[in-house]
């Protein structure tokens, strides 16, 4: 491979302009902002026949986030959020990726895109194959292609040398087929993306509620009492989210955000789907604003549990709710005695926010039982990220605000099915129970040891223990750490496979012979052998229900993800105990075999035929713990952050912009922060840009700081911003080389990428 390719995007500014940070979200420049990307991208005519069937009851879901659809009545043409909509605007895009666009351009001159410009290339139409040594991608015909995994697969010594990845937004359908292929071939090793998101929130809320799910449905936010957001920024990752907070507001109840940054979807919302409130200043939704410096949460949460205590001891019985602590949990005089170690002196600092606020933070969740914890990444990828959610649960226990209306636990998920896919057995450590059920309904003897995630699998095909690599969906390089050490590993290994839509950076960092292979979208027809196919997802409130596309497919050759998996299957499996090709005949026969393996998947063809597909089942909804150790909710002993930053080193936390959504950039704007046209910036402190002699725009370099090891990012544009002090922002994946991949949260094994240690110096290169 030439040395040329680059794993990261390139090093190149693209004119930054700066605007007024704007004081309210969504409202109609979310409107206007929609109707130009959809004009752009697939037409007006075509673009509007798409959005009238995005999430709908009787159409496709969203292939973005993974926030609920109302149960009930659903918003004529306009249940989507901005990004939902650029989303599937790119999947129905008009430009077309072929083997004459592969011909055209070589593997170094695509390298030199940036990551927008790959996206914007458009749908890849063939399945192309790039030999070693090669410097174009060639097409290749499906049977050969899957005849060239098979026999790199029963090449290998042993099964765990082959890794197989998943995006979260494959379907149940093809979830459980792939995970059932890879486990009769022989491994576990099947890492996906809730390693690098939510892998501490299943954690923590298995331990502590014995299920890794959230326990609040939709509906919920309407009979809140109180709402507090955490280490999230619905506005850009979840925009449909803000109804629901509006509607808490409109019925009373109160939100408290917590956050490094003051997100403008927190603090003002203008209904998109209402014009009368498109005009005006928008609706207040912060009633009370925290912003925690990065790392500060748990310092932030022992204050507020320490004042729950306080005022408890002086007004015995009005803050605790005993009946719920007593007939439901375990480990309560373990965790107040722990408590009393900490004093508020000494934990204040670390949150960067005065007493006073706090307190009356407090004060809110003292005076309601109907609360709601929500939280994203901005928790969940720290070392103590399991001990942040456990913290979170521990209020909700205190207050007996688990399992009744208006109040529990909710993570809010990322891509579209990444809930449905770890439902369906992707997982590099099953339970025992579910390969048992593998074993009984498929006869054939399922691995027992644990598999390797993300993390594990960087490593694994760095010191060359794994030589083949198989992504079904995602963009492995661009969503992972330490970019440059992830990029060698990927190129070590003899054979690596992505299963995707449109061009990415994947297909650039490659092993010595590599694959792409095109699948269908979720707004594109799946005609299988008895017909048109629907198939099915799992929402962030554990509702299964399906999608069904209506647009004919960009190419002829496209394959189902569900017909790639079998197709390798069959070419890889030489007595398996599947016929591959009949059960994708027909998805009913998927869902057949789903059901008799999972459990809450009875009457699966049927309930998934109702129109708002069914609930499975949630036993902390229920106010029922006895899937934990102990039988009951569990109280927990956490940490705080353990980080000591030298003179003149920060921490960096990425992030991303409103015009991203996980690893794809649809446009190169983040309006919601007044930064257009640029992402190679780093938002800081004023006074800390003052002590550091930085101005506005001044141009730096970023090396971040791990165990003695420096990593380096160039030429980052300085912006100051409304941001803790020793605190900054940058967008990824640009900054994702200054991740290490060993840098991991204790228990899940997630890249810490909220918590990097950098250091700041102006760059000797000039604009």
């Amino acid at each position: 491979m030439s040395k040329k390719i680059q794993a990261t995007p390139p090093e190149k500014l693209t004119g930054i302009e700066l605007t007024e940070i704007p004081t309210s979200a969504a409202g109609f420049k979310a409107i206007t902002s929609v109707f130009k990307t959809i004009n752009n991208e697939v037409g007006l005519l075509k673009g509007i026949g798409l959005l009238k069937n995005l999430n709908q009851k009787d159409g496709f879901d969203c292939p973005g986030c993974a926030w609920p659809d109302p149960d009930e009545k659903r918003a004529f043409l306009a249940e989507y959020c901005e990004n939902g909509a650029k989303a599937i605007a790119e999947e129905a895009s008009k430009n077309i990726v072929s083997p004459i666009f592969f011909e055209t351009h070589s593997i170094q001159e695509l390298s030199e895109m940036s990551d927008f410009e790959l996206g914007k290339s458009g749908r890849i139409t063939h399945p192309m194959y790039l030999a070693e040594g090669a410097e174009h991608y060639q097409k290749i015909e499906w049977k050969d292609a899957f005849e060239l995994i098979g026999k790199e697969l029963n090449a290998l010594n042993f099964p765990d040398e082959a890794i197989f990845y998943t995006s979260g937004r494959t379907s149940n359908e093809a979830a459980f087929l792939y995970q059932l292929f890879v486990r009769e071939f022989g491994t576990n090793n099947l890492p996906d993306c809730s390693n690098m998101c939510h892998e501490s929130s299943g954690v923590a809320l298995s331990e502590t509620l014995g299920i890794g799910k959230g326990s609040v449905t939709l509906d919920d936010f309407n009979h809140a009492d109180l709402v507090i957001v955490i280490g999230q920024n619905p506005g850009t990752n979840h925009p449909r989210m803000l109804t629901a907070l509006h509607e808490t507001k409109k019925n009373g109840g109160k939100i408290i955000t917590i956050n490094p940054l003051p997100e403008v979807g927190l603090m003002r919302y203008k209904d998109p789907q209402n014009p009368l409130k498109w005009v005006g200043s928008g609706e207040s939704l912060t009633d009370i604003f925290l912003q925690v410096k990065i790392n500060g949460d748990v310092a932030l949460l022992k204050i507020i549990l320490k004042l729950m205590k306080e005022q408890e001891e002086l007004h015995p019985n009005s803050v605790f709710n005993y009946s719920f602590i007593q007939e439901k949990t375990a480990g309560f005089d373990d965790f107040l005695n722990d408590l009393d170690r900490y004093s508020i002196e000494e934990l204040l600092p670390q949150t960067g926010i005065s007493y006073e606020k706090i307190k009356e933070a407090t004060q809110l969740i003292i005076n309601n039982e109907k609360i709601i914890i929500c939280w994203a990444m901005g928790l969940t990828q720290h070392k103590n990220a399991v001990d942040n959610i456990r913290e979170l649960v521990n209020i909700l226990l205190l207050k007996g605000s688990i399992g009744k209306k208006g109040a529990g636990t909710c993570p809010v998920r990322g891509h579209s099915n990444v809930q449905g896919d770890r439902t369906m057995g992707i997982w590099e450590r099953p339970k025992k129970e579910f390969l048992d059920s593998l074993e009984k309904e498929f006869g054939f003897k399922t691995p027992r040891n644990h598999g390797y995630d993300v993390v594990d699998a960087i490593e694994a095909m760095h010191q060359k223990k794994a030589s083949v690599f198989i992504g079904m969906g995602g963009n492995f390089i661009s969503a992972t750490p330490d970019t440059n050490y992830t990029a060698t590993a990927l190129q070590n290994c003899n054979l690596t496979v992505q299963i995707s839509t449109k061009l990415n950076r994947s297909h650039l960092i490659h092993g010595k012979k590599a694959l792409i292979l095109p699948c269908l979208g979720r707004s594109e027809k799946d005609i299988q052998a008895s017909g048109e196919q629907f198939v099915s997802v799992e929402n962030s409130m554990g509702i299964v229900h399906q999608s069904k596309g209506h647009l004919e497919p960009c190419s002829k050759s496209l394959f189902s993800e569900a017909a790639i998996v079998a197709g390798i299957a069959n070419a890889t499996l030489k007595n398996s105990t599947t016929n591959w090709t009949n059960i994708i005949s027909n998805y009913d026969f998927i869902r057949n075999k789903i059901e008799a393996t999972i459990p809450g998947f009875e009457d699966y063809n049927k309930r998934i035929r109702q129109e708002s597909g069914f609930y499975l089942p949630n036993n902390a909804r229920e106010n029922n713990f006895s899937t934990t150790k102990t039988g009951k909710a569990n109280f927990s002993i956490n940490k705080t952050s353990e980080i000591d930053l030298k003179e003149n080193q920060f921490l960096m936390m990425t992030i991303r912009t409103h015009d991203q959504y996980n690893t794809t950039i649809y446009g190169l704007n983040d309006r919601y922060r007044g930064i257009l046209n640029e992402r190679r910036v780093i938002f800081m402190n004023k006074e800390d840009m003052k002590n550091l002699g930085l101005q506005k725009l001044d141009l730096v370099d970023l090396t971040s700081h791990f165990n003695g090891e420096e990593r380096n990012a160039h030429q980052f544009l300085v912006i100051p911003y409304d941001i803790p002090k020793q605190c900054t922002a940058t967008y990824y994946p640009e900054t994702n080389v200054l991740v290490p991949f060993n840098s991991v949260a204790d228990i899940s094994n997630t890249p810490t990428s909220k918590t990097i240690i950098i250091s700041i110096k102006k760059s000797i290169k000039c604009l």
